[in-house]
């Protein structure tokens, strides 16, 4: 199992609806609006890096109203 963090800024007044609708997405974990140089963070989880990467791609970046993501894999040292 391939965990991560996703930062995620979106446009202004759009957290809360990012947050909401990305929570419903398969493969999230929790998704909430913070403040910060980032208005949403996502925990994400999927069993592979590849599948990672196309939920990120091709569902959460395709959310309207975000303008960046940033994808934080969860290591164990």
């Amino acid at each position: 199992m391939v965990q991560a963090y996703i930062l995620i800024q979106t446009e202004v007044g759009k957290a809360s609806a990012v947050a909401a609708t990305i929570s419903s997405l398969p493969g999230v974990v929790r998704a909430e609006d913070v403040t910060g140089p980032y208005d949403v963070i996502v925990r994400a989880q999927s069993d592979t890096v590849d599948e990672l990467g196309r939920m990120v791609v091709a569902k959460i970046q395709q959310v309207e109203g975000i303008t960046r993501t940033l994808t934080c894999p969860v290591v164990h040292l």
